[in-house]
This record gives C-alpha cells, sequence and structure tokens, in this order.
C-alpha cells in the first residue's frame, strides 16, 4: 500500500502526570488526537490515518491504565505497528509521588489501581507497571514542577513545527461600542479618534468595506500615523504569542457604532496579517445594524 509518512506520537506515563494537557497541546499544533485508545486498535487506527490521503499527516494517542487489561498488549501493539513499516515515537509523563498525590487531592478523582485502596499504593503499583514502558521512551517528561503553560511550551518544542506564524490563528472584528465590546477579545483597539464618515451624507448609508469610505479615512495624516504605528506594534507583538504556544488571538477594533471606522481598519490588519503570513479572518459584527433610522454614530 503507497503510504504518505506520517508523524505518530504514542503518549503514556503516571496518571495525573499530563497526559491529557500534552494531547491537547498537540492538538493544537494540528495533531489528529484520540485519548484513551486500546491498544488492540492502534494498527488499525495508523492504517486508517494513512489511507486518508494525507489529510491525518500528524496523529497522537494516549494509552495508559484506563484502558485496563488491554493496557498489558501496548508493547505488542507497537511491535506489530513496526512491522506494518509505520514508524512512532513515545512521550513518557511523570511526576514525583508527592506532586502525583497532591494533584489527585485537589481533583478528587480516585487513582484507576487504587480505586477502593491507598492513593500511594496505587502510584507504587503503576509505576512498577510502566517500568519497561518507561525505558522505551523516546522522550520523557517530568512536570513535577511545571506549570501547565510550561508542559505546552514543552510540547510545542518536542512535537510542534518549527515556530512560524502559520500556527497562530488571528480573528480581526470591527464592532460598536453601542453594542458592547467582544466577550472573546484579546486585543481591543478604539478608533473613535479618527475622522467620521457618518457626518457625510454621501458615506453615510456605507460601510467600511466601501472604497470610497476608505479613501475618506486613510487620506487624514492622522490615520496614515496610526496604521503604520499599530500595524508596527501587531508585527512586533504577535511572534511573541507563538513562543508563547497561543493558537487563536481575537483583535477587536471598535468605533462608535462599528460601521464606518472599525470596519476600515479592520480590513487593513486583516490584509496585513495575512502578508505577514498568519491565518488571518476579519469580521465585521455591527457593519449593518445602523444603516437604517439610527441618529448617533
Amino acid at each position: 500500500m503507497d503510504r504518505k509518512p506520517m508523524r505518530l506520537l504514542v503518549i503514556t506515563g503516571l496518571s495525573g502526570a499530563g497526559k491529557t494537557q500534552a494531547l491537547q497541546s498537540l492538538e493544537d499544533q494540528g495533531y489528529f488526537c484520540i485519548d484513551n485508545l486500546p491498544p488492540t486498535f492502534i494498527v488499525k487506527f495508523v492504517e486508517l490515518c494513512a489511507q486518508s490521503q494525507g489529510k491525518v499527516s500528524k496523529a497522537a494517542i494516549v494509552c495508559d491504565l484506563r484502558g485496563g487489561e488491554f493496557f498489558t498488549s501496548l508493547t505488542e501493539a507497537l511491535r506489530d505497528l513496526e512491522g506494518e513499516g509505520f514508524h512512532y515515537e513515545m512521550l513518557f509523563l511523570e511526576a514525583s509521588d508527592e506532586t502525583l498525590v497532591r494533584r489527585y487531592k485537589e481533583s478528587r478523582r480516585r487513582h484507576p489501581m487504587s480505586p477502593q485502596g491507598r492513593l500511594l499504593e496505587g502510584i507504587y503499583e503503576e509505576r512498577k507497571q510502566l517500568e519497561e514502558l518507561r525505558g522505551q521512551a523516546h522522550n520523557i517528561i517530568d512536570t513535577s514542577n511545571m506549570l501547565s503553560q510550561q508542559l505546552r511550551r514543552k510540547i510545542i518544542e518536542l512535537y510542534g513545527e518549527e515556530q512560524g506564524l502559520g500556527q497562530l490563528a488571528v480573528s480581526v472584528i470591527s464592532f460598536g461600542f453601542k453594542y458592547g465590546v467582544p466577550l472573546d477579545a484579546d486585543l481591543v483597539i478604539d478608533v473613535r479618534f479618527l475622522p467620521n464618515p457618518f457626518y457625510v451624507e454621501d458615506l453615510r448609508p456605507l460601510t467600511g468595506e466601501h472604497l470610497l469610505v476608505q479613501k475618506y479615512i486613510f487620506d487624514n495624516p492622522v490615520a496614515q500615523e496610526f496604521m503604520k504605528r499599530y500595524l508596527n506594534l501587531l508585527e512586533y507583538i504577535l511572534p511573541y504569542y507563538v513562543k508563547e504556544g497561543k493558537s487563536h488571538l481575537v483583535i477587536g477594533i471598535g468605533c462608535t457604532g462599528g460601521q464606518h471606522r472599525s470596519v476600515a481598519i479592520a480590513e487593513r490588519v486583516g490584509s496585513f496579517l495575512k502578508e505577514q503570513h498568519f491565518t488571518a479572518s476579519v469580521k465585521h459584527r455591527d457593519a449593518s445594524r445602523n444603516r437604517k433610522g439610527e441618529k448617533s454614530r
């Protein structure tokens, strides 16, 4: 069978060591992720991914003791995987006994190896059963002293693509302050200081997507200087969001009613982001809300 190369990551390790967080980080990096997959299904799963005609080029699966008796067959499944010509990487997550006890106490969950017994006994038993797999792992991460964001950065460092700007999806939303700031906005800029096309009779019924409105706004020296400075700011700060592992950023651009100035600025910002190779989209939330019967912009 003609197979396109696929990066396969098998994640295992101690319960409470951060496997779910690691999987979520990989999902943000474009991996097709499955949690708690029984090992006996691994080969079939990988075969299906290989037949996806390149739609699944990166996959990550978590196999751990929640799989019960299936977990004992993980080594055999991995051996079969190699026999079929598939290559994989194994990531093992662990943490100190003290850390695992604290995390379980905080979550109030039962340990899979000691549903009725002492927590520490379950941790000891799990370590014993995972000892052989730990020795086979390509990478081992001790999360004892890691915050969630630190683990995320480590996962990106090991398994993410090169720190490209396309990793960050940016949504640019124009809005009217009279209707409220978008709840999910990360960055908000107020452009109500710019000349308002609403007070030009021929421009009033149009939106900032119209070339006449854009010309009126951007012919103004203040708007020109603002755009230069604001785009320079975005060019400076956005790579640091990428470095921190942020996968989605929402930029809100607001004027009074969200019809003229914010729309025109959002269009320019969206075009700039695409030129900078970000994955960008532009939405005008309130552009059509004031076009009938409104007296104030």
